[in-house]
């Protein structure tokens, strides 16, 4: 039997398979093309090839870590999800997908790592939690700032900074994206009848965390279940394709031969490699200085260039 391509992702919470909006785009995707996917839950980063999530080993051993390099690499192995669309549904399918790039994307960033409140209360918290010790202690905060450069880079304003302004802004694009796209499913099962594409992945992708996840500012999760239709294809792509965990889960197949005892080992170990690992650096970078008595002092740690990068 061929070695599956392993795809490594976030692990899921809150209903979903995945928290994070590339990953549960790929995850989707996969299941709408057909693709034979050996999927890995992480919450460490470090974990995957390259050291960025989402990310894919593919049977050859190649590391591929952007979502749309991991796209064409499905495509190449005959896994598209667009394969049945016209010509003009493909237009259409690339003119709603930039739209959701320009307009829904900086609003969701904007919510989860941006917004104070959201980001102390919720995101901050899910991150370090799972992530553990140490790597709790700066990846919520690094990750944070990738997200603000990124969201500073879709807007093209160098100094963008939280704001009522700026959330009023992009709060209000997005609205009027997801009524364009209601307006465009209209009582369609998925974007383009019947069989879902890649469009339905993206907006998936998007719409599912803000649908979720239980921020306090929870102004476009209100507004999306005001939209019946988008609210319902978001339930839907949960209980057809991920109908493990109440919808939670995604197909494991490396996991499912594995008694209990077997995968608590793995785990144990492979948290007890993950600490040392994470030590190490922390020395290596200056994040621990020691004391004469030997005591490690925590530091405040410093963002290099070539660090991870996390989405």
């Amino acid at each position: 039997m061929a070695t599956p391509d392993e795809l490594f992702v976030w692990e899921g919470d809150w209903g979903l398979p995945s928290v994070n909006s590339d990953c549960l785009m790929l995850l989707a995707y996969a299941q709408f093309s057909g693709a034979p996917l050996k999927v890995h839950k992480v919450c460490n980063p470090w974990r995957s090839p390259g050291g960025s999530l989402p990310a894919m080993r593919t049977a050859d051993k190649e590391a591929l870590c952007r979502p749309s390099d991991i796209i064409i690499h499905l495509r190449k192995q005959k896994y598209n999800a667009d394969f049945d669309l016209s010509a003009d549904e493909a237009a259409d399918s690339l003119a709603f997908v930039a739209l959701v790039q320009q307009k829904l994307t900086p609003a969701a960033i904007y919510a989860e790592w941006v917004e104070p409140k959201n980001f102390v209360e919720v995101t901050r918290r899910w991150y370090a939690e799972h992530s553990g010790f140490p790597l709790g202690l700066f990846l919520p905060g690094r990750m944070r700032r990738r997200q603000l450069d990124k969201l500073r880079l879709l807007r093209g304003d160098a100094h963008l900074e939280a704001s009522e302004e700026l959330e009023k802004e992009l709060y209000g694009e997005a609205m009027d994206c997801m009524d364009l796209l209601a307006q465009r499913l209209g009582r369609q099962k998925f974007f383009f009848g019947d069989s879902p594409s890649s469009l339905d992945a993206v907006v998936f992708g998007w719409l599912a965390p803000i649908l979720k996840c239980k921020l306090p500012g929870g102004k476009l999760q209100r507004h999306l279940k005001s939209l019946e239709n988008l609210h319902a294809f978001c339930s839907n792509i949960l209980l057809l394709y991920f109908p493990q965990n109440g919808g939670a889960g995604d197909i494991r197949p490396a996991e499912a031969g594995e008694l209990a005892p077997e995968r608590r080992g793995k785990q144990i170990l492979s948290a007890l490699a993950a600490l040392a690992a994470m030590l190490s650096y922390a020395a290596l970078t200056g994040m621990l200085s020691v004391r004469h008595g030997g005591t490690p002092e925590p530091q405040r740690h410093r963002d290099h260039e070539d660090d991870d990068n996390e989405n």
